[in-house]
């Protein structure tokens, strides 16, 4: 019997999930349809596979929507997360399992009774980052508990960046994923974590000029920032006598001082549109957010503003942008500051169609066993093929494609709203993404984490 995969949304990280439905269609008799609203990007290799169907879906039109999911075996929703709900809502109604790799929100959680009287699978949380790395997390955690460990310490970052090969502009950074995500990214609330023993609570205007430096191997420094809510995940890691529970985003050393100018400018700001927008030159937009001044040019008013020297390499990478340019204009009407912001850096910072891109995550887990302290440190470092096979969508797409084959063949059955934390979950995933060459490096070395003496630090 044919069993129907419908993937709801093509962008970018959808090229190795399409790929792998398509690779297994004929042997577990798959059919794929994917419903977007621009099918016509969809490449001819796909679209013409005769497995694949590709349907023009307006997500809001529920008649269109709902006759899609109710004709398929399991839905995997690649769509922004603000959309889920919907997708959700009928699942339930129509009694098919769902895939997505966003966090679980409030709204997707409500549902978890519904999803296990039903008997379905809601899994969530289910790429890269959230995804791989819960799934490479537990599985070491869990060894560590099952060998009579207590974790004292667990660290998590992960960062979407260029490969080293094509690491040619000044912030050492261009898009991998969806560019708001990044103009927005940490805002909504103070990062909460707790670091040796101490609650930790940054607002997000002082989120960039907190970070942290590791190592990796064979690709030098990065810096880290928190992410919005480490605590979240504390018994859902067991990590309840955890004295260190920390989460964050990775960027190469300098991005985050740099980025803080837009913070402190308010460029970032999501929150009230534009009137006149449309048109406006890049050098008028970052006016906006200057004092007046009848004598001096937008470049000095900005230095002096944000107390920024010349030589300072954070203005290299402002002029690098070319955002005092007069002649280049932003097409959109009616923008918020943030997405005015968006449209300036995809200029520069889009990835051409040769260029790679690069996935590192790292890990740290310190616990105690037999009366000493030990650590183990791992990590993934995943490099892209080009501008559409991304390190990105390999790491998002495959763990969704691998988990949505589970649940179809019955592998994962454990019913309700979830993210892949049992070993259900995550031991055929990780097994299966070895094969793709997505794996991680351990090493043990010296307990480097919490010392009594800086308690309150």
């Amino acid at each position: 019997m044919v069993r129907t995969i419908l993937v709801l949304g093509a962008g970018k990280s959808t090229s190795y999930l399409l790929d792998y439905i398509l690779k297994n269609a004929e042997k577990e008799n798959l059919q794929l349809i994917i419903g977007d609203l621009h099918p016509e990007n969809i490449s001819a290799d796909i679209s013409s596979h005769p497995n694949c169907r590709v349907v023009a879906l307006d997500i809001f039109n529920d008649d269109d929507r709902r006759r899609l999911i109710e004709s398929s075996s399991i839905v995997v929703s690649m769509l922004p997360p603000r959309l889920h709900i919907k997708i959700a809502e009928d699942c339930i109604h129509y009694k098919k399992h769902l895939v997505t790799a966003s966090y679980v929100s409030k709204e997707i959680e409500a549902l978890n009774d519904e999803a296990k009287k039903n008997g379905l699978v809601f899994m969530n949380e289910v790429g890269l980052d959230p995804g791989i790395d819960h799934m490479s997390a537990m599985e070491i955690i869990d060894r560590i508990h099952g060998n009579g460990g207590k974790m004292l310490l667990f660290e998590s970052f992960t960062g979407g960046l260029v490969a080293p090969a094509n690491d040619s502009n000044l912030w050492n950074y261009k898009f991998t994923w969806n560019p708001r995500n990044v103009v927005l990214a940490g805002q909504g609330g103070a990062a909460k974590f707790i670091q040796e023993g101490t609650y930790k609570y940054i607002p997000y205007q002082k989120l960039f000029r907190r970070t942290e430096l590791v190592e990796i191997e064979g690709y030098g420094s990065f810096e880290v920032y928190p992410n919005r809510d480490s605590l979240k995940y504390t018994d859902a890691y067991g990590l309840q006598d955890a004295l260190t529970l920390y989460r964050g985003t990775m960027r190469r050393v300098g991005f985050s001082k740099a980025w803080h100018v837009f913070v402190m400018l308010g460029m970032t700001d999501d929150s009230y549109t534009i009137e006149n927008s449309e048109g406006m030159s890049y050098r008028d937009f970052v006016n906006l957010f200057l004092p007046y001044s009848p004598t001096d040019s937008v470049e000095l008013k900005l230095r002096h503003y944000l107390k920024i020297d010349q030589d300072d390499i954070r203005w290299g990478k402002l002029i690098e942008l070319d955002l005092f340019n007069h002649s280049k204009k932003i097409p959109i009407k009616n923008a918020t500051p943030a997405k005015m912001l968006q449209y300036i850096l995809e200029d520069s910072w889009t990835l051409k169609k040769d260029e790679k891109d690069m996935i590192v995550m790292y890990h740290k887990f310190g616990y105690e066993m037999d009366g000493q302290k030990k650590q183990i440190d791992a990590n993934m470092v995943v490099l892209g093929e080009n501008q559409t096979y991304t390190a990105m969508a390999k790491t998002v797409g495959l763990p969704v494609a691998i988990a949505t084959l589970q649940i179809l063949n019955n592998k994962i059955t454990t019913p309700g709203v979830q993210i892949p934390i049992s070993k259900e979950v995550y031991e055929p995933i990780l097994s299966e993404l070895k094969s793709y060459g997505i794996t991680f490096k351990e090493h043990e070395v010296p307990y480097l984490g919490y010392n009594p003496d800086t308690i309150g630090s």
